[in-house]
């Protein structure tokens, strides 16, 4: 099976009831005087203004099964007028013959937001192709080293990832988000990034498809102590709060209208989901797709009318409460141990 396969399959038997997400609760408004019909979804990414707050995090290319899947994820995407990540575009660098993999998004979704995706690994040079291949309008850099570990076939040497993602920063013409694939950013990290030019970050922590387990399923000897290792969303979204010059997106386990909406409360301007709708359009026709997204929706607007936020910026202002214990927005690292973490 390609490897790119091993991993669509990995990601399709995970299931994960519950997180960090969890952890968190608003504070009910019993009182709240918000109609539905008035509550408004409207977020943006790199410079961009979106209907809805959610997009499709970046999943696949490189297979056929790939293409089947990122052809019906782009009409997903399209229908809703919603940004779409792909996999790693390096399958079609290498192999001209998965091209169509990728360039499937734009055949079905050609004026979309459309984010290319490479690692950190990667040059100046073939970033540009990336782009240029699929008429990108971001360019998602994934820190995957835990992943490239355990992965028996992966990457060794990261030593270059710093030098390279600042040379992007600088000579790309298109934004440039830097994420994590499932073990979080630490607030040492997104310092980091900010002074290598980094501008938008997507905190992907741990809590949702664990490619720990995904490459452990591929090893003849397990490495068992990746699989519960890193930062979960909801702890990476309180380590950017000392980053106020970061846009902050968040994916990782989001599972639902509510997990969206704490993620917005927590500090991200929108938030990604790839098992969500990878399973949407792998076990259902399109039409049940739409109607499944456009419940998403209605259950978000709910959510807002109950919480009395008409938008997402008053959803901000809105207080929850963490562990059993408020948590004020504005000192909510006081919350945590001296080490900085949750």
């Amino acid at each position: 099976m390609n490897r790119k396969d091993d991993h669509i399959q990995g990601a399709l038997t995970q299931s994960h009831t519950t997180n960090d997400f969890d952890r968190v609760r608003f504070v009910h408004d019993a009182l709240s005087a918000v109609n539905v019909q008035d509550v408004d979804l409207k977020s943006g990414m790199a410079g961009k203004t979106f209907p809805l707050p959610f997009y499709i995090n970046a999943m696949t290319g490189g297979s056929d099964k790939a293409r089947e899947l990122n052809a019906k994820l782009s009409k997903l995407a399209a229908h809703f007028d919603i940004p779409m990540a792909l996999g790693s575009i390096s399958a079609a660098i290498r192999d001209k013959r998965w091209e169509d993999s990728f360039t499937v998004v734009r055949d079905h979704n050609p004026k979309g937001f459309v984010m290319a995706n490479l690692g950190a690994e990667v040059s100046p040079e073939k970033a540009k192709k990336a782009v240029e291949l699929i008429c990108a309008d971001a360019l998602q850099i994934h820190l995957n080293n835990v992943q490239e570990i355990v992965m028996p076939e992966g990457d060794r040497d990261f030593s270059m990832h710093e030098s390279n993602i600042s040379a992007l920063c600088r000579t790309l013409d298109v934004p440039i988000i830097v994420k994590e694939v499932g073990f979080g950013l630490s607030g040492e990290t997104i310092k980091k990034l900010l002074t290598l030019g980094v501008g938008v970050i997507d905190v992907a922590g741990r809590g949702g498809t664990n490619f720990s387990k995904i490459e452990n399923a591929r090893r003849k000897r397990r490495l068992d102590y990746f699989d519960d290792f890193g930062l979960s969303t909801v702890e990476s979204l309180l380590e950017t709060s000392a980053s106020a010059e970061m846009e902050i997106l968040a994916s990782g386990g989001v599972r639902d209208a509510m997990d969206i909406l704490k993620a917005i409360r927590l500090g991200a301007s929108m938030v990604g989901m790839s098992g969500f709708f990878l399973k949407l359009v792998h076990e259902h026709p399109l039409e049940t797709a739409v109607e499944r997204v456009e419940d998403l929706i209605d259950e978000l607007k709910g959510i807002m009318a109950v919480l009395g936020a008409k938008s997402l910026a008053a959803l901000k202002d809105k207080p929850v409460v963490l562990d059993g214990r408020l948590l004020d927005y504005i000192e909510q690292r006081s919350l945590k141990h001296p080490s900085g973490r949750p």
